[in-house]
């Protein structure tokens, strides 16, 4: 996992086409707290309404988010709808000149009714469909192979999403497959539930869940089958369509990956609170392109979608997950990131995700040897200033220089253990220099806390910060409260440092 994590600390951008069927979702949310008079059914009271792109759209939302250049190739109509996804796909950086319009079909909407009871857990109602099902005409394929080729030699992977809304005929993905692979550019598929997957022959890999698999294959299973009869299914594939790998997805079993000249490999995911497993599979399919398109080997590759695909269902609907998110996943799921202490490589990758996500990030420092309600009170009004606390302590021979031979009075393992069971501290790194510029160098935050027993001047990284639109904040220290004293209390002679002017300013000034 470790070549993994250093593939993904070396990620790069790349480019991506995406052909298939594009949708708008719309998202009807309302009150749902009574039933009809005329019928046994109920009633929405309809609060608002939230459309977002679906289908493929959703594809190269997630491919975007893996910090992909996308162009997005498929039919719409000439309706309202259509102008909403070109409208949202655009502002997310999505090319979209690759969008056909057809005037004979609508723009595949699906609309999604969605109720909250008792102000409880909204729930979908129901979901009212708009498309149609007829395959493309042939000059709409022909236009659409037209802009295919002229992207072409431009990408490095290209994704055939099918929902079998008739875009992905037969003609259609046999001539992006040949096309494709004539210039050396890989194609994955996520497949329709189809009987015949023959239109696939060719690609570099498909994606069915397990459901799809047996129908195309023929093959019965039961709900726990064993990967011995997963392979069967992912074998038959292969050799049908002459795949360089075949990757069942398999739920909570994770994946069974097949490559042409391997052994199957059953590739295990954690397991999660599901909370919905919409879009997992569009996110799965962006997830190993994207990988594969970095160089990543197939069973990375694999491990790299599950973990995406695992994300995207513990949120509701569908949501593109960032390339952040997921490397802090696999941290986590590799180096057992359960607690708070983090590596400064680890704190990196997890601000980069939370900041994606919103979150304010909050930075203070300090020894906290002997700690007492001082420094509760510090690290409770500095978590107050964001959403995302981190802590940076010295180690013990920063400590000894600084303050005497007699200090710390507890270790830097004690100290980092007391710190991470702190309600406001979310994160705990321990820093090596005498002081922690470099650490705030790397992580950047929003906001820097220190007490106001320090000047301006004598607070490390504060002009760094203020450089970057962050703001740095002195709070007010409680009387009466220090280590010194409380050892002082105590009789300890540990209470009495050996602190010059000239060892002051080397671990306080504010310089590079």
């Amino acid at each position: 996992m470790s070549t993994l994590l250093d593939a993904v600390s070396s990620w790069r951008p790349f480019t991506a086409l995406v052909v298939g069927d594009f949708m708008l979702d719309q998202h009807v949310y309302g009150d749902a707290e009574r039933l009809s008079a005329d019928a046994p059914v109920p009633i929405l009271h309809v609060r608002k309404t939230e459309s977002r792109p679906g289908g493929s759209a959703n594809v190269c939302l997630d491919l975007a988010a893996l910090k992909g250049h996308v162009k997005a190739l498929g039919v719409v109509g000439r309706d309202a709808a259509a102008d909403a996804l070109r409208e949202q796909l655009g502002s997310a950086g999505i090319d979209v000149t690759g969008l056909i319009a057809d005037e004979s079909r609508p723009t595949t909407l699906k609309q999604n009714l969605i109720g909250l009871a008792q102000a409880r857990h909204p729930q979908k109602m129901f979901r009212v469909d708009h498309e149609s099902r007829e395959p493309i005409g042939g000059e709409v394929m022909r236009r659409l192979l037209a802009a295919f080729d002229a992207a072409l030699p431009g990408c490095d992977v290209v994704c055939i999403e099918d929902y079998a809304k008739g875009v992905c005929s037969q003609d259609l993905c046999r001539g992006v497959i040949a096309r494709a692979k004539a210039a050396g550019k890989p194609v994955f598929v996520d497949p329709a539930r189809l009987p015949d997957y023959s239109k696939y022959r060719g690609a570099a890999a498909i994606t069915p869940n397990r459901t799809e698999a047996e129908t195309a294959t023929g093959i019965g299973t039961s709900a726990d089958a064993s990967p011995q009869h997963n392979a069967q299914l992912a074998e038959r594939l292969r050799d049908q369509l002459d795949l360089d790998a075949c990757v069942l997805t398999l739920d909570r079993h994770g994946a069974l990956l097949l490559e042409r000249e391997g052994t199957p490999l059953a590739v295990p995911t954690i397991a999660r609170q599901v909370y919905d497993v919409t879009g997992a599979g569009d996110m799965f399919l962006a997830a190993l392109a994207a990988a594969r398109a970095n160089g990543i080997g197939w069973a990375d590759s694999v491990r790299f979608a599950n973990a995406a695909a695992g994300l995207e269902v513990e949120v509701f609907g569908v949501e593109p997950i960032p390339l952040e998110k997921i490397h802090h996943a696999l941290l986590v799921e590799t180096a057992g990131l359960s607690g708070k202490v983090r590596t400064l490589d680890q704190l990196a990758v997890e601000v980069q995700a939370r900041r994606r996500a919103g979150q304010r990030i909050v930075f203070t420092n300090g020894c906290f040897d002997v700690l007492h309600a001082g420094h509760v009170w510090l690290l409770d009004q500095a978590k107050a200033q964001g959403d995302f606390l981190i802590v940076a302590t010295n180690t013990d021979e920063k400590v000894r220089e600084f303050k005497g031979p007699g200090r710390p009075v507890n270790c830097v393992e004690d100290r980092v253990r007391v710190l991470a069971g702190l309600a406001a501290v979310d994160a705990v790194v321990i820093f090596g220099e005498d002081t922690p510029r470099e650490t705030i160098e790397r992580v950047v935050p929003d906001v820097l806390v220190k007490g106001d027993e320090y000047a301006a001047t004598n607070i490390p990284g504060a002009a760094f910060v203020e450089s970057r639109g962050g703001r740095v904040i002195r709070i007010p220290m409680m009387q009466g409260q220090s280590s010194t004293q409380t050892l002082r209390k105590m009789g300890d002679p540990r209470a009495e440092t050996t602190t010059t002017a000239v060892t002051r300013e080397r671990f306080v000034a504010d310089k590079p």
